[in-house]
């Protein structure tokens, strides 16, 4: 993995931490608009955590899997993730 191990790390806490968070929530029968907030917050964190994976990923297993003479393969994984994204 060639993003930033920590910053991974910490972006998976604090999703981790807020879906307990929306857990409770629902267990203590919150306002459901509430608790819809919450999960797009956690949507936008895991977007954030996407983009560190992407920019890690960019960086330095596509250009070493090139350098490796794997572009065809390096090209068809980028295509798959475009084509998750749009989904």
């Amino acid at each position: 993995m060639r993003a930033d191990r920590k910053a991974v790390l910490n972006r998976l806490a604090y999703i981790e931490g807020h879906i307990r968070g929306i857990r409770k929530m629902v267990e203590d029968d919150q306002y459901c608009v509430d608790i819809i907030k919450q999960t797009y917050a956690v949507k936008r964190a895991l977007d954030k955590l996407d983009v560190e994976l992407l920019r890690g990923h960019l960086a330095g297993c596509v250009p070493e899997g090139i350098r490796d003479g794997r572009a065809d393969e390096i090209v068809e994984e980028l295509s798959d993730l475009f084509e998750l994204s749009r989904r």
